[in-house]
């Protein structure tokens, strides 16, 4: 849909009139993901971190000219660009959402729920996508931003709209239902669901509930006493005329569920609807698959599709990948997996998601026929392909027969192939010479992309380590919340970024704008330099060795004590170097590194009487703030600090910034951010602080999976040197993971525990090099079968304290031979 900036203004309640009515076809809220800039309009959205009004110089510098504000902007600056004016850019980009929605009449779909909302959405698409043109939300966009922007794709293309929403806050679902406005309405399941923000799960549900107030029709689990009771409380006070369609094992549900078979990765389901006895298989075991299934398989029913091609359909469901992965392929490059879908609007993501990659200079877009029914093919891909260019893509390649007959439009792409299908392109995989590059993978379901990522991804062992780059963008957010105005972030990313990988972790940080990274040592800066990353980088612990890769990769050093500082300023002047950015370490109690109090006046003098350094900082390490028993020692480091720090500044002409707070201290101790924090491994969700550990989520997951499965009899023993003996007869798992992998072997002998399909498996016998071996009696269990090591389900802190140590040192010592997966949900 084409509106106009006038048309948008009046959406939003504003009475300005522009003289030139320019055309608007998308809604931007973030200044980096710019892809088509003369038909965009530019939300300027506030929150407790960023403030996009901020951000209007560089919109304006690529091209948009077209904005919502809700401050004063100097409009003289910026020539020729039209400014509506509000009181609130959020409840307005939901204003315009909710006006282009009244356009349209075809069926629309509202989804909500504590979890499965975006299966369930995924499940229906597949379910209904040869019947209907179904607009979506994209990925999972649910939220107070993310439903307006869903609900803009919808146009007159569309037979079929499906979005999710979820809330965190009262109030906010009712803005939702007037965006979504769903004739119908599908509520996945509430379980023991978080009721954060809520008075109780009750009230959840209620709120939840409000996104229904005009619908139809209600979809859900009859079986949730709580949300069933719920539910008709709702259409007896809040709509009378909502039709409930449920499925449950009770016998009042529209669908009774007779039996539930699970048979070797398929589960058989026998149903009664009405009079009629039906059963159908789907491809998956798990109770919450199963749950979301039912849901789908009751909106076939009720759209009356027959029996037969409901089980048809059922049994060709695929797993849903809602995530973006970044894997290690082979000779030097990175692979970006996307081969779920190909649509336009997720197609915007994984380029974002391609562009902030910096490890390497050169970017591939391996792209499928978009099976984007309803749009004019020409049209799609001149669109697709403007996208493509507007990156900087260094090689596209398209697969499939009508990407490749719209060839022509990418021309302007200085290398570019194309290929009828899938089995084309994998036969001349040895001819492209994919190296040093980073290759996007984006594919529609058909095209089978997975069997290209297994032809381009390095082949490791199956024991990984999977990095949630969500969850760590949470986390900085969570901490940033923290901070008072004004205070900097210095990120630490020393020992491979707590085991988590180096240049991966620092692309997000630099793109999430965090101001200085840390390194232990000048190789992992200059690797991290070699990847792109541009942040100013500290190097915590310098040797005189390094001071040439130092300056020549633009690191900055930490000085903490005379010898290293005499070193270093004799090399700068050698090379006739002057104001060169250093970092002055103090030791207020730590007794590590650091120049010590008595040594102030001497450090002083030094500082002084040269021209070679730039003071960009100086800082100390906080010996024990997270613990309260402590602070008075903490505030006796802070004076100490502060008084060396005062005879710095005293002969130092330029300002300096000043930090002391570490990952513990930030929330305990705000009145010590200072200039500056240093934020370590808070950032992969742990901290010592209860009331921040809350707040964060779970960054890393240890995954293996288990190799051999034998039966044995009471009395025999498992293991090297017999430690381990059964005690009665026992099934036990031989798991691909051992103390090469970073598995301590002190956690062996019952010590330690893994999580095997939802429950808690001790480990038995010894831990080996590259196995170890659990006792699963009572647990249902099959050779391949995931194995958690630690994640959300085992706190890697309980982990560390099974094993007698912390959680720093579980997450540095996972070996470089575990494969690392980054991916973006």
């Amino acid at each position: 849909m084409r509106y106009t900036i006038n048309q948008i203004a009046a959406a939003t309640g504003s009475s300005e009139i522009f003289e030139e009515d320019a055309p608007i076809e998308q809604l931007l809220i973030d200044s980096r993901k710019v892809h088509f800039p003369a038909t965009s309009l530019f939300f300027a959205l506030t929150g407790p971190v960023k403030d996009g009004h901020t951000y209007i110089p560089e919109l304006y510098e690529k091209g948009i000219r077209n904005f919502v504000v809700s401050q004063p902007v100097a409009k003289d600056e910026f020539p020729g660009a039209r400014f509506i004016t509000v009181t609130d850019t959020l409840n307005s980009l939901q204003q315009v959402a909710a006006w282009h929605r009244r356009n349209f009449s075809f069926p629309v779909i509202g989804i909500t729920g504590s979890n499965g909302k975006t299966i369930v959405k995924e499940l229906l698409y597949q379910l209904l996508n040869s019947d209907y043109t179904i607009v979506r939300s994209p990925k999972s966009y649910n939220s107070q931003i993310g439903v307006p922007l869903s609900v803009w794709q919808m146009s007159n293309e569309h037979t079929l709209g499906i979005f999710e929403a979820g809330i965190s806050l009262p109030g906010e679902m009712e803005k939702l239902q007037k965006v979504i406005d769903p004739g119908t309405g599908i509520f996945t399941f509430i379980g023991d669901a978080h009721a954060s923000g809520f008075s109780g799960i009750r009230q959840k549900i209620e709120e939840k509930l409000s996104l229904f107030a005009k619908s139809k029709l209600l979809f859900y689990n009859k079986d949730e006493k709580l949300l069933d009771d719920v539910i008709k409380a709702f259409v007896q006070d809040k709509n009378q005329g909502l039709q409930l369609f449920t499925w449950g094992k009770n016998k009042d549900a529209s669908v009774v569920l007779q039996s539930v078979k699970k048979l070797h990765g398929d589960t058989l389901l026998e149903c009664t609807y009405g009079n009629e006895v039906f059963d159908f298989t789907i491809p998956f075991t798990d109770d919450a698959s199963i749950h979301n299934a039912l849901t789908c398989c009751c909106v076939l029913i009720y759209l009356k599709f027959p029996a037969v091609i409901i089980s048809q359909r059922m049994a060709q469901l695929k797993p849903v990948e809602m995530r973006l992965e970044l894997k290690q392929g082979n000779n030097n490059c990175s692979i970006i997996n996307d081969g779920y879908s190909a649509d336009i609007n997720s197609l915007g993501i994984a380029l974002d998601f391609l562009q902030q990659q910096q490890q390497h200079e050169k970017k591939t877009v391996v792209l499928s026929d978009m099976m984007q029914g309803g749009q004019d093919g020409r049209e799609l891909y001149q669109q697709i392909a403007t996208m493509v260019t507007g990156k900087s893509i260094d090689r596209f390649i398209g697969v499939g027969p009508e990407i490749k007959e719209n060839a022509h439009l990418f021309s302007t792409i200085p290398n570019n192939s194309f290929f009828i299908s899938t089995e084309e392109f994998l036969a001349q995989v040895p001819v492209l010479n994919f190296r040093d590059e980073t290759i996007l993978l984006k594919g529609a379901r058909v095209f089978e992309f997975e069997r290209i990522s297994n032809v381009l991804e390095q082949k490791t062992h199956q024991t990984l380590l999977e990095i949630n780059l969500n969850a760590l963008r949470h986390n900085l957010d969570a901490y940033r919340r923290q901070l008072n105005p004004g205070v900097k972030l210095m990120a630490m990313v020393k020992a491979f970024s707590y085991g988590s990988g180096s240049f991966e972790i620092a692309n997000i940080l630099q793109h999430a704008g965090v101001d200085y990274l840390a390194v232990a040592y000048a190789d992992e800066g200059v690797e991290l330099r070699k990847a792109g990353i541009r942040l100013p980088i500290m190097v915590m612990n310098v040797e005189s060795d390094t001071f040439n890769s130092l300056v020549k990769y633009n690191l900055e050093p930490e000085l903490y004590s005379f010898n290293i500082l005499d070193a270093f300023r004799q090399y700068l002047q050698q090379h006739q170097l002057t104001h060169y950015p250093v970092h002055i370490k103090l030791d207020t109690g730590m007794h590590r590194l650091g120049f010590e109090e008595h040594e102030a006046d001497g450090l002083v003098t030094i500082l002084k009487d040269t021209d070679v350094f730039h003071i960009r900082s100086v800082f100390s390490h906080l010996v024990a703030s997270g613990d309260s028993k402590h602070d008075a020692f903490t505030k006796q480091q802070a004076e100490i600090f502060e008084h060396i720090s005062q005879k710095i500044s005293a002969v130092i002409k330029e300002p300096f910034i000043k930090h002391i707070s570490n990952t513990s201290g930030i929330a305990r101790l705000p009145v010590l951010q200072l200039d500056m924090v240093r934020l370590g491994i808070g950032l992969y969700g742990v901290d010592s602080n209860p009331v921040m550990q809350e707040k964060l989520r779970t960054v890393a997951t240890l995954k293996t999976t288990i190799a051999q499965i034998k039966h044995i009899k009471k009395g025999e023993t498992v293991g090297y040197n017999r430690q381990g003996v059964v005690l009665r007869d026992s099934v036990i798992a031989t798991v691909r993971i051992g103390y090469a992998d970073g598995y301590r072997r002190s956690l062996g002998n019952g010590k330690g525990h893994m999580y095997i399909n939802g429950q808690l498996a001790p480990v038995i016998g010894n831990v080996c090099m590259d196995m170890t071996m659990l006792d699963i009696t009572d647990i249902p269990a099959s050779e391949e079968d995931d194995v958690i090591v630690f994640g959300e389900a085992l706190p890697v802190d309980t982990v560390a304290n099974a094993a007698e140590t912390i959680a720093y040192e579980i997450l540095t010592s996972i070996s470089q031979r575990v494969k690392r997966v980054y991916f973006e949900e």
